[in-house]
């Protein structure tokens, strides 16, 4: 993860090392997510979110481009 002060920066980092621009989450959807993620982690039965759970937590952020579908294979995209 690589944090930037702006998307501005973002796009000029990418054009510089010759990377795609990806989805940008901004600092209280990270916060958001976070939370969401890690809210059982100290508990016995702890796991990881299912695939629909994830769709569910990146929803509820505003994380809703195919970048954040789990079962898909956005990499190779410009999405």
């Amino acid at each position: 993860m690589l944090l930037f002060r702006s998307e501005e920066t973002v796009e000029k980092w990418c054009a510089t090392n010759s990377t795609p621009v990806r989805p940008v989450i901004n600092m209280d959807q990270l916060w958001h997510l976070a939370v969401q993620w890690y809210e059982n982690r100290i508990t016995e039965d702890s796991r990881r979110p299912a695939p629909d759970e994830m769709v569910e937590i990146f929803s509820a952020i505003g994380l809703d481009n195919p970048f954040w579908n789990p079962t898909a294979n956005q990499w190779g995209s410009k999405n």
